[in-house]
């Protein structure tokens, strides 16, 4: 999901370099057969992710191994604040559902992009005042933060870490920038810097190369699954 966004894009592209079959699922106006379709592996459903029924997803994700959501609002006033506001929320609840209901033979990866301005609480972090104040006022007037919030908590507390059919990562990069290719990047557990007043960088390509990774990398997975992994392009 979000295969179309800026991150989204990078990371289809990653995947089929790996020679992954990719399902992506895009709106039609959104459509990324002129950049993929020459790829046998690229796979494209035209659909609306929210307004996608169970029974829609239920043949897609029985064929899938890893998840990926790369999904996000629109940073204008009707993308932040209007329908659907729970996109991501909703979108991992709905996918965490269909898999419940396949009982799959082997434990389906979700691979969530969220965002360092959302705390671990299982750890749980312990963020600069001035970063809490002001993480405390965009939770209160940005729908889209409360979102990513809830969606990370969802895998968190309904998802646990010992779900019979679910394993999942929540990757969380920092201010994010356009680059042209893969570049060194470390991950930590938590943020190691005020992600308000000091934020770090995290290259949209870095993104996607370690989101791919966690598929494929199987000691890369076992270190960050039911984590929240936070990821900086190295100085």
């Amino acid at each position: 999901m979000g295969a179309s966004g800026a991150t989204g894009k990078l990371l289809v592209s990653e995947l089929l370099n790996l020679g992954f079959d990719v399902f992506a699922i895009v709106r039609a106006s959104n459509s990324l057969k002129n950049q993929f379709g020459s790829h046998s592996n690229y796979h494209e459903v035209p659909a609306n992710i929210s307004e996608m029924s169970d029974s829609e997803l239920t043949p897609l994700l029985d064929e899938c191994d890893v998840v990926f959501s790369c999904l996000g609002h629109n940073l204008t006033f009707r993308g932040m604040f209007g329908a659907p506001r729970w996109l991501v929320t909703d979108t991992v609840r709905k996918l965490s559902g269909v898999i419940e209901s396949l009982c799959p033979d082997r434990k389906i990866k979700v691979i969530l992009m969220n965002t360092t301005g959302n705390s671990n609480r299982d750890i749980p972090e312990t963020p600069p005042l001035s970063q809490r104040i002001v993480i405390s006022i965009l939770r209160a007037l940005l729908p889209p933060h409360s979102d990513n919030e809830q969606a990370a908590d969802f895998l968190r507390t309904k998802v646990g870490q010992n779900h019979q059919f679910i394993e999942w990562a929540a990757v969380r990069p920092d201010s994010l920038t356009d680059e042209t290719s893969v570049t060194n990047y470390a991950i930590h557990p938590s943020p190691t810097r005020n992600v308000i007043f000091d934020a770090g960088t995290t290259s949209r390509i870095n993104v996607a190369n370690f989101m791919a990774n966690l598929a494929t990398d199987f000691e890369l997975w076992d270190e960050w699954k039911g984590k929240m992994p936070v990821i900086y392009n190295d100085a």
